[in-house]
């Protein structure tokens, strides 16, 4: 279950990496494309704002590799869950606000991850 956990740790992690990219180098050209529900002028309007959305998914994917990296087992495991956590909560209030989708890229794969640590 330890592999698992840990697997699925990382798994989030590179979702964030990939989110950070999109957010911070990629919004104008894929934005569009992927947010086809919003208006093609906002996205360089709101350049500013989504790479500062991405500089913390970036830092949320720092903090999922670095609870990785704690050679203290029970450490690891809270670091682990405090950011598992707080991406959690981030899916929930993005699928109340933005789109129900966000719940299945960010809260449930986080939960699951939560449900492996702690069975771990």
């Amino acid at each position: 279950m330890a592999t698992l956990a840990s697997l699925l740790i990382l798994l989030i992690a590179v979702l964030h990496i990939y989110i950070m990219w999109f957010e911070m180098f990629a919004w104008e050209s894929r934005g569009p494309k992927i947010f086809g529900n919003l208006n093609a002028d906002m996205f360089p309007k709101t350049k500013a704002m989504a790479a500062n959305q991405g500089l913390y998914n970036g830092f949320l994917a720092a903090s999922l590799v670095w609870s990785l990296l704690i050679n203290d087992a029970a450490w690891s495991q809270n670091v682990a869950l405090f950011f598992r956590a707080c991406v959690f909560v981030a899916g929930l209030y993005g699928a109340a606000t933005v789109s129900k989708r966000i719940m299945y890229v960010q809260s449930v794969p986080s939960g699951l991850a939560v449900i492996a640590l702690l069975l771990s």
